[in-house]
Protein backbone atom coordinates (compact mmCIF):
# COMPACT_ATOMS: atom_id res chain seq x y z
CA UNK A 1 0.00 0.00 0.00
CA UNK A 2 1.38 3.42 -0.99
CA UNK A 3 0.39 6.51 0.99
CA UNK A 4 -0.67 9.55 -0.96
CA UNK A 5 1.64 12.60 -0.64
CA UNK A 6 -1.12 14.55 1.10
CA UNK A 7 -1.43 11.86 3.80
CA UNK A 8 2.35 11.77 4.29
CA UNK A 9 2.41 15.56 4.67
CA UNK A 10 -0.44 15.42 7.20
CA UNK A 11 1.35 12.70 9.19
CA UNK A 12 4.59 14.68 9.25
CA UNK A 13 2.74 17.80 10.38
CA UNK A 14 1.16 15.84 13.23
CA UNK A 15 4.55 14.51 14.37
CA UNK A 16 6.07 18.00 14.17
CA UNK A 17 3.19 19.45 16.17
CA UNK A 18 3.69 16.82 18.90
CA UNK A 19 7.42 17.56 19.02
CA UNK A 20 6.80 21.27 19.40
CA UNK A 21 4.28 20.70 22.18
CA UNK A 22 6.88 18.70 24.13
CA UNK A 23 9.49 20.97 25.74
CA UNK A 24 13.05 19.67 25.70
CA UNK A 25 14.44 18.18 28.90
CA UNK A 26 11.15 16.53 29.84
CA UNK A 27 10.47 12.83 29.38
CA UNK A 28 8.01 10.46 31.00
CA UNK A 29 10.56 9.63 33.70
CA UNK A 30 13.06 12.50 33.88
CA UNK A 31 13.35 16.27 34.10
CA UNK A 32 16.77 17.60 33.10
CA UNK A 33 18.00 20.96 34.36
CA UNK A 34 21.36 22.62 33.86
CA UNK A 35 23.63 25.09 35.59
CA UNK A 36 26.84 26.92 34.75
CA UNK A 37 29.25 27.52 37.62
CA UNK A 38 32.75 28.85 38.03
CA UNK A 39 34.59 25.67 39.00
CA UNK A 40 38.10 26.74 37.93
CA UNK A 41 38.27 30.55 37.97
CA UNK A 42 38.32 33.38 40.53
CA UNK A 43 34.93 32.43 42.04
CA UNK A 44 35.57 28.67 42.02
CA UNK A 45 34.95 28.44 45.77
CA UNK A 46 31.52 29.98 45.36
CA UNK A 47 30.73 27.94 42.24
CA UNK A 48 31.52 24.69 44.01
CA UNK A 49 29.29 25.64 46.93
CA UNK A 50 26.35 26.58 44.68
CA UNK A 51 26.74 23.25 42.87
CA UNK A 52 26.77 21.23 46.10
CA UNK A 53 23.72 23.06 47.40
CA UNK A 54 21.88 22.26 44.17
CA UNK A 55 22.95 18.61 44.36
CA UNK A 56 21.65 18.32 47.92
CA UNK A 57 18.16 19.53 46.96
CA UNK A 58 18.08 17.36 43.81
CA UNK A 59 19.04 14.28 45.86
CA UNK A 60 16.34 15.06 48.41
CA UNK A 61 13.72 15.37 45.68
CA UNK A 62 14.76 12.15 43.97
CA UNK A 63 14.76 10.24 47.26
CA UNK A 64 11.12 11.28 47.60
CA UNK A 65 10.21 10.04 44.12
CA UNK A 66 10.99 13.14 42.06
CA UNK A 67 8.46 15.69 40.79
CA UNK A 68 5.20 14.30 39.42
CA UNK A 69 6.95 10.94 38.96
CA UNK A 70 9.96 12.38 37.14
CA UNK A 71 13.47 12.06 38.58
CA UNK A 72 15.58 15.22 38.37
CA UNK A 73 18.83 15.15 36.41
CA UNK A 74 21.26 18.01 37.07
CA UNK A 75 23.92 18.84 34.48
CA UNK A 76 26.66 21.31 35.49
CA UNK A 77 29.27 22.95 33.25
CA UNK A 78 32.26 25.14 34.14
CA UNK A 79 32.61 28.71 32.84
CA UNK A 80 35.81 29.62 34.67
CA UNK A 81 33.95 32.93 35.21
CA UNK A 82 34.57 33.76 31.53
CA UNK A 83 31.59 34.93 29.42
CA UNK A 84 33.03 33.25 26.30
CA UNK A 85 33.29 29.92 28.13
CA UNK A 86 29.79 30.47 29.50
CA UNK A 87 28.51 30.60 25.90
CA UNK A 88 30.22 27.27 25.11
CA UNK A 89 28.83 25.77 28.31
CA UNK A 90 25.34 27.01 27.45
CA UNK A 91 25.59 25.58 23.92
CA UNK A 92 26.45 22.15 25.36
CA UNK A 93 23.70 22.22 27.98
CA UNK A 94 21.02 23.58 25.64
CA UNK A 95 21.86 21.79 22.39
CA UNK A 96 23.44 18.50 23.55
CA UNK A 97 22.11 17.84 27.04
CA UNK A 98 18.73 19.32 26.08
CA UNK A 99 18.08 20.97 29.44
CA UNK A 100 14.61 22.23 30.30
CA UNK A 101 15.87 25.22 32.29
CA UNK A 102 19.09 26.92 33.40
CA UNK A 103 19.07 27.16 37.19
CA UNK A 104 21.38 29.08 39.54
CA UNK A 105 23.93 30.18 36.92
CA UNK A 106 26.61 32.31 38.64
CA UNK A 107 27.89 35.65 37.35
CA UNK A 108 26.37 38.70 35.65
CA UNK A 109 28.32 38.83 32.37
CA UNK A 110 28.19 35.05 32.14
CA UNK A 111 24.39 34.98 32.45
CA UNK A 112 23.93 37.74 29.88
CA UNK A 113 26.12 35.81 27.42
CA UNK A 114 24.37 32.48 28.02
CA UNK A 115 20.89 33.97 27.63
CA UNK A 116 21.68 34.59 23.95
CA UNK A 117 21.97 30.81 23.55
CA UNK A 118 19.07 29.86 25.81
CA UNK A 119 16.28 32.16 24.77
CA UNK A 120 16.10 31.22 21.06
CA UNK A 121 15.63 27.62 22.27
CA UNK A 122 12.92 28.58 24.78
CA UNK A 123 15.10 27.66 27.79
CA UNK A 124 14.25 29.54 31.01
CA UNK A 125 16.91 31.39 33.02
CA UNK A 126 15.89 30.69 36.60
CA UNK A 127 17.23 32.36 39.77
CA UNK A 128 20.76 33.25 38.58
CA UNK A 129 23.29 33.81 41.36
CA UNK A 130 23.85 37.51 40.77
CA UNK A 131 22.10 40.63 42.02
CA UNK A 132 22.30 42.51 38.73
CA UNK A 133 19.21 44.26 37.37
CA UNK A 134 19.78 42.65 33.96
CA UNK A 135 18.57 39.36 35.42
CA UNK A 136 14.99 40.62 35.21
CA UNK A 137 15.27 43.84 33.16
CA UNK A 138 14.36 44.41 30.44
CA UNK A 139 11.36 42.13 30.82
CA UNK A 140 11.57 38.72 29.16
CA UNK A 141 9.14 35.88 29.72
CA UNK A 142 12.04 33.44 30.26
CA UNK A 143 13.76 35.47 33.03
CA UNK A 144 13.14 34.80 36.73
CA UNK A 145 15.29 36.40 39.43
CA UNK A 146 15.19 36.24 43.22
CA UNK A 147 17.82 38.64 44.55
CA UNK A 148 17.35 42.23 45.62
CA UNK A 149 19.74 44.11 43.35
CA UNK A 150 23.00 45.69 44.47
CA UNK A 151 21.40 49.02 43.63
CA UNK A 152 18.32 48.42 45.81
CA UNK A 153 20.41 46.95 48.64
CA UNK A 154 22.42 50.14 49.03
CA UNK A 155 19.47 52.42 48.32
CA UNK A 156 17.82 50.88 51.40
CA UNK A 157 20.78 50.14 53.69
CA UNK A 158 22.79 53.34 53.44
CA UNK A 159 20.14 55.85 54.65
CA UNK A 160 19.14 53.44 57.44
CA UNK A 161 22.72 53.27 58.73
CA UNK A 162 23.22 57.03 58.29
CA UNK A 163 20.32 57.63 60.68
CA UNK A 164 21.44 54.97 63.16
CA UNK A 165 25.07 56.12 63.25
CA UNK A 166 24.46 59.84 62.88
CA UNK A 167 26.87 59.87 59.95
CA UNK A 168 27.85 63.29 58.58
CA UNK A 169 30.21 62.39 55.71
CA UNK A 170 29.37 59.33 53.62
CA UNK A 171 32.00 58.29 51.09
CA UNK A 172 32.60 55.32 48.81
CA UNK A 173 35.31 53.08 47.40
CA UNK A 174 34.07 50.96 44.51
CA UNK A 175 35.28 48.66 41.77
CA UNK A 176 35.62 50.54 38.50
CA UNK A 177 33.04 48.51 36.56
CA UNK A 178 29.28 48.00 36.31
CA UNK A 179 29.12 46.12 39.62
CA UNK A 180 30.84 48.91 41.54
CA UNK A 181 28.80 51.57 39.79
CA UNK A 182 25.54 49.86 40.77
CA UNK A 183 26.61 49.96 44.43
CA UNK A 184 27.56 53.64 44.10
CA UNK A 185 24.31 54.56 42.30
CA UNK A 186 22.24 52.86 44.97
CA UNK A 187 24.10 54.69 47.73
CA UNK A 188 23.69 58.04 45.94
CA UNK A 189 19.95 57.60 45.49
CA UNK A 190 19.54 56.36 49.05
CA UNK A 191 21.38 59.42 50.39
CA UNK A 192 19.04 61.73 48.47
CA UNK A 193 16.17 60.48 50.65
CA UNK A 194 17.94 61.90 53.72
CA UNK A 195 19.13 65.09 52.02
CA UNK A 196 22.76 64.03 51.59
CA UNK A 197 25.28 63.40 48.83
CA UNK A 198 28.52 61.43 48.71
CA UNK A 199 31.26 63.54 50.29
CA UNK A 200 34.13 61.75 48.55
CA UNK A 201 34.67 58.80 46.23
CA UNK A 202 37.53 56.66 45.00
CA UNK A 203 37.82 53.65 42.71
CA UNK A 204 40.10 50.70 42.03
CA UNK A 205 40.64 48.37 39.08
CA UNK A 206 39.60 44.72 39.21
CA UNK A 207 42.48 42.66 40.57
CA UNK A 208 43.94 45.51 42.65
CA UNK A 209 45.72 44.52 45.86
CA UNK A 210 46.95 47.88 47.20
CA UNK A 211 44.35 50.25 48.64
CA UNK A 212 46.61 52.68 50.50
CA UNK A 213 45.99 55.70 48.27
CA UNK A 214 42.23 55.14 48.31
CA UNK A 215 42.00 54.87 52.09
CA UNK A 216 44.33 57.84 52.60
CA UNK A 217 42.04 59.91 50.38
CA UNK A 218 38.93 58.90 52.34
CA UNK A 219 40.67 59.42 55.67
CA UNK A 220 41.81 62.91 54.63
CA UNK A 221 38.19 63.73 53.75
CA UNK A 222 37.21 62.70 57.32
CA UNK A 223 34.60 60.23 56.10
CA UNK A 224 32.69 58.61 58.96
CA UNK A 225 30.91 56.06 56.73
CA UNK A 226 32.33 54.25 53.69
CA UNK A 227 30.17 52.37 51.20
CA UNK A 228 32.16 49.48 49.71
CA UNK A 229 31.52 48.41 46.12
CA UNK A 230 33.87 45.50 46.74
CA UNK A 231 33.78 41.71 46.72
CA UNK A 232 36.10 39.54 48.87
CA UNK A 233 39.77 40.40 48.51
CA UNK A 234 39.10 44.12 48.07
CA UNK A 235 36.80 44.25 51.11
CA UNK A 236 39.48 42.66 53.25
CA UNK A 237 42.32 44.71 51.75
CA UNK A 238 40.46 48.00 52.01
CA UNK A 239 39.35 47.56 55.62
CA UNK A 240 42.72 46.17 56.76
CA UNK A 241 44.50 49.15 55.18
CA UNK A 242 42.12 51.59 56.88
CA UNK A 243 42.71 49.96 60.29
CA UNK A 244 46.49 50.27 59.84
CA UNK A 245 46.04 53.97 59.07
CA UNK A 246 43.96 54.44 62.22
CA UNK A 247 40.96 55.19 60.01
CA UNK A 248 37.84 53.58 61.48
CA UNK A 249 34.61 54.68 59.78
CA UNK A 250 31.46 52.55 59.55
CA UNK A 251 31.97 50.22 56.60
CA UNK A 252 28.97 48.86 54.68
CA UNK A 253 29.00 46.60 51.64
CA UNK A 254 26.53 44.83 49.37
CA UNK A 255 25.64 41.14 49.43
CA UNK A 256 28.85 40.59 47.41
CA UNK A 257 30.67 41.15 50.73
CA UNK A 258 28.38 38.82 52.68
CA UNK A 259 30.51 35.68 52.88
CA UNK A 260 32.27 33.72 55.59
CA UNK A 261 35.54 34.26 53.69
CA UNK A 262 35.65 37.87 54.90
CA UNK A 263 36.17 36.91 58.53
CA UNK A 264 38.01 33.66 57.81
CA UNK A 265 40.65 35.43 55.72
CA UNK A 266 40.55 38.93 57.21
CA UNK A 267 40.38 38.10 60.89
CA UNK A 268 39.55 40.50 63.72
CA UNK A 269 40.00 43.76 61.72
CA UNK A 270 36.86 42.82 59.77
CA UNK A 271 34.65 43.03 62.87
CA UNK A 272 32.11 45.83 62.58
CA UNK A 273 31.57 45.50 58.81
CA UNK A 274 27.93 45.70 57.73
CA UNK A 275 26.64 43.93 54.61
CA UNK A 276 23.28 43.76 52.91
CA UNK A 277 21.91 40.23 52.71
CA UNK A 278 18.80 38.07 52.54
CA UNK A 279 19.46 34.42 53.46
CA UNK A 280 21.39 33.69 56.61
CA UNK A 281 24.84 32.08 56.70
CA UNK A 282 24.32 28.47 57.88
CA UNK A 283 26.70 27.97 60.81
CA UNK A 284 26.95 24.37 62.07
CA UNK A 285 26.22 25.52 65.64
CA UNK A 286 23.50 27.98 64.63
CA UNK A 287 20.92 28.60 67.36
CA UNK A 288 18.11 28.00 64.86
CA UNK A 289 17.55 24.24 65.03
CA UNK A 290 16.35 23.88 61.42
CA UNK A 291 19.39 25.68 60.02
CA UNK A 292 21.69 23.67 62.29
CA UNK A 293 20.11 20.38 61.12
CA UNK A 294 20.41 21.40 57.46
CA UNK A 295 24.03 22.53 57.87
CA UNK A 296 25.04 19.28 59.53
CA UNK A 297 23.27 17.24 56.82
CA UNK A 298 25.25 19.16 54.20
CA UNK A 299 28.51 18.61 56.11
CA UNK A 300 27.80 14.88 56.44
CA UNK A 301 27.12 14.53 52.71
CA UNK A 302 29.97 16.63 51.32
CA UNK A 303 32.49 16.67 54.18
CA UNK A 304 32.73 20.45 54.26
CA UNK A 305 30.90 23.30 55.93
CA UNK A 306 28.08 24.94 53.96
CA UNK A 307 28.09 28.63 53.12
CA UNK A 308 25.54 31.18 52.01
CA UNK A 309 26.34 30.16 48.42
CA UNK A 310 25.36 26.58 49.27
CA UNK A 311 22.04 28.03 50.38
CA UNK A 312 21.66 29.98 47.12
CA UNK A 313 22.04 26.76 45.12
CA UNK A 314 19.73 24.76 47.37
CA UNK A 315 17.03 27.45 47.40
CA UNK A 316 17.16 27.99 43.63
CA UNK A 317 16.47 24.31 42.97
CA UNK A 318 13.80 24.24 45.69
CA UNK A 319 11.92 27.15 44.11
CA UNK A 320 12.24 25.59 40.65
CA UNK A 321 10.81 22.29 41.91
CA UNK A 322 7.88 24.07 43.55
CA UNK A 323 6.91 25.60 40.22
CA UNK A 324 7.52 22.38 38.26
CA UNK A 325 5.28 20.52 40.71
CA UNK A 326 2.58 23.18 40.41
CA UNK A 327 2.74 22.98 36.61
CA UNK A 328 1.49 19.39 36.82
CA UNK A 329 2.16 16.25 34.79
CA UNK A 330 2.05 18.04 31.44
CA UNK A 331 5.23 20.04 32.07
CA UNK A 332 6.15 22.42 29.27
CA UNK A 333 7.86 25.80 29.23
CA UNK A 334 4.45 27.43 28.89
CA UNK A 335 2.89 25.48 31.77
CA UNK A 336 5.92 26.24 33.96
CA UNK A 337 5.63 29.97 33.21
CA UNK A 338 1.91 29.85 33.93
CA UNK A 339 2.65 28.24 37.31
CA UNK A 340 5.40 30.75 38.14
CA UNK A 341 3.20 33.68 37.24
CA UNK A 342 0.83 32.82 40.08
CA UNK A 343 3.57 31.71 42.48
CA UNK A 344 4.15 32.87 46.03
CA UNK A 345 7.23 31.36 47.69
CA UNK A 346 7.06 31.71 51.49
CA UNK A 347 10.04 32.63 53.71
CA UNK A 348 12.36 29.64 54.18
CA UNK A 349 14.38 28.39 57.17
CA UNK A 350 17.25 30.71 56.17
CA UNK A 351 15.04 33.79 56.57
CA UNK A 352 14.61 34.70 52.89
CA UNK A 353 11.84 37.22 52.28
CA UNK A 354 8.57 36.08 50.71
CA UNK A 355 8.73 36.09 46.92
CA UNK A 356 5.88 36.71 44.52
CA UNK A 357 5.79 36.58 40.73
CA UNK A 358 3.32 37.59 38.04
CA UNK A 359 2.88 37.97 34.29
CA UNK A 360 4.90 41.20 34.38
CA UNK A 361 6.85 40.61 37.62
CA UNK A 362 10.11 38.71 37.22
CA UNK A 363 11.93 39.71 40.45
CA UNK A 364 10.66 37.78 43.45
CA UNK A 365 11.51 40.39 46.07
CA UNK A 366 13.49 43.62 46.34
CA UNK A 367 13.63 43.40 50.15
CA UNK A 368 16.98 43.31 51.93
CA UNK A 369 18.26 43.35 55.49
CA UNK A 370 21.57 44.02 57.23
CA UNK A 371 24.05 41.71 58.91
CA UNK A 372 27.18 42.72 60.84
CA UNK A 373 30.40 40.90 61.61
CA UNK A 374 30.55 40.56 65.38
CA UNK A 375 33.27 38.47 67.04
CA UNK A 376 34.09 36.72 63.78
CA UNK A 377 30.61 35.73 62.63
CA UNK A 378 27.70 37.30 60.82
CA UNK A 379 24.78 38.45 62.98
CA UNK A 380 21.49 39.67 61.47
CA UNK A 381 20.95 43.21 62.80
CA UNK A 382 17.90 44.52 60.96
CA UNK A 383 14.44 43.57 59.82
CA UNK A 384 13.70 43.51 56.10
CA UNK A 385 13.59 46.84 54.31
CA UNK A 386 11.49 47.03 51.16
CA UNK A 387 11.09 49.39 48.21
CA UNK A 388 7.57 49.69 46.87
CA UNK A 389 7.81 49.92 43.10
Amino acid sequence: MTLKPTLIAAALALVAGSALAQSQGVTKDTLTIGSIQDLSGPLAGFGKQVRLGMMLRVDEANEQGGINGRKIELKVEDSGYDPKKAVLAAQKLVNQDKIFAMVGHIGTAQNIAAMQVQFPKNVINFFPVTAAREMYEPFHRLKYSFAATYYDQMRLAVPKLVKEKGAKKVCTMYQDDEFGLEVKRGAEDGLKTVGMTLAEETTYKRGATDFASQMQKLSAAQCDMVVLGTIIRETIGGIATARRLGFNPTFVGSSASYTDLIHKLGGAPMNGLYAAMTVQHPYLDEANQQIRFWANKYKTKFNEDPTVFSVYGYSAVDAFLRAASKAGNNLTTDSFIKAMDTMTIPPDIFGAAEMTFGPQKRLGSNATRLSQLQDGRWKVVSEYMNINK
